[in-house]
């Protein structure tokens, strides 16, 4: 088991402290070898470690920072203006090489912009983007990108697939994962100008590409890596959350409506609660900000500390693959054929 330490944005996300030492404290207990550093305040740092039985722990140190990026704050003046923030600070030690990556549930666009300015992107990446994990029929998909781009040009997509596709292959351990390209249909008369372009691009490279997907393609797991911009894919995203909440809500109210409903519910809970286990949010929370020199992860802001807790194993899996290093060779290497084809 390699050794590894992440830092953790303390004070981020819409509960802070006791969610995110609370996570500390399991992810501790889960992942032999971790270290972790806790960044934010330092006297509400330590009360939550006494709290929860951490006071004295070698594995676990306070890096005080005496800023906090707000839930709504604009980009710009979080990367100007709170350059002592548990953000910055945090994100700094990833640079740093104090750690070897970062975890935050703060402010998104902060985040990122943070994380670019700082880390800087890997050689031949011209934008980051955010890619996340989606339950669907067998197992799970990788999409991107999720929010960090609204536009894209083709090329940018082309390094979405090419991220993502070593993402799934050092993640899961996908052989030659199938990529697909978000559409309004399948066919390949469909799509914009850009999007057909982008599908040439990736078309010609060596990735295992499917084609052209549709939106009920996400959660059928017919490719291993879905790709798009960060607008269609957040809207993606936020929809499926939406809808997976309607259906909670609906099943509730169906269940609680008479006795012969409630006993119905009564003998459907072992499904119901397998169900509820396998598309539990909590555990696809994290999403990576691939494409930068260094680990970030996203959290969920409004994540619990089981939420957050997979946020930091996702992190220390992108440690022991060497996520950034392998998307480096990857670039590396799709440059190099780029430039045989054209001698």
């Amino acid at each position: 088991m390699r050794h590894s330490t992440i830092a953790l944005d303390a004070m981020g996300g819409d509960y802070g402290p006791p969610v995110t030492v609370g996570a500390a404290s399991l992810a501790l207990d889960e992942i032999p070898g971790l270290e972790l550093v806790l960044v934010g305040d330092q006297q509400q740092l330590q009360s939550e470690l006494e709290k929860n039985g951490l006071s004295g722990n070698r594995r676990i140190r306070i890096q005080h920072a005496s800023e906090v990026v707000g839930m709504d704050e604009k980009p710009a003046v979080a990367l100007k203006k709170k350059k002592d923030s548990s953000m910055r600070v945090a994100i700094n030690l990833v640079q740093q090489g104090s750690v070897q990556a970062c975890v935050s549930a703060g402010n998104t666009g902060a985040l990122m912009a943070t994380s670019k300015f700082v880390l800087k992107t890997i050689r031949g990446i011209k934008r980051p983007a955010i890619c996340t994990a989606l339950p669907g029929i067998n197992g799970h998909t990788h999409m991107l990108d999720l929010g960090a781009n609204l536009e894209c040009e083709a090329e940018n997509l082309a390094e979405f697939a090419l991220m993502g596709s070593v993402l799934a292959q050092s993640v899961e351990g996908t052989k030659n994962p199938t990529v697909g390209l978000l559409n309004i249909g399948s066919e390949a008369v469909k799509g914009s100008d850009l999007i057909k372009r982008a599908s040439q691009i990736i078309s010609e490279s060596r990735l295992n590409y499917h084609g052209f997907v549709e939106g009920d393609d996400i959660y059928k797991g017919t490719v291993d890596v879905i790709v798009t911009d960060g607008f269609v894919g957040n809207v993606s995203l936020k929809t499926g959350e939406g809808l997976a909440a309607l259906v909670n809500h609906v099943l509730k109210s169906e269940f609680k409506r008479n006795w012969i409903t409630r006993l119905g519910a009564i003998c459907a809970l072992p499904v119901l609660n397998s169900v509820r286990k396998r598309l539990d949010p909590r555990r696809y929370n994290g999403a990576s900000l691939l494409g930068l020199n260094g680990i970030v992860v996203k959290s969920h802001g409004s994540a619990d500390i089981s939420s957050y807790l997979n946020a930091i194993k996702i992190a220390n899996i992108e440690i022991e693959k060497d996520v950034p290093q392998r998307i480096s060779a990857a670039i590396e290497s799709y440059f190099s054929q780029a430039e045989e084809a054209v001698t």
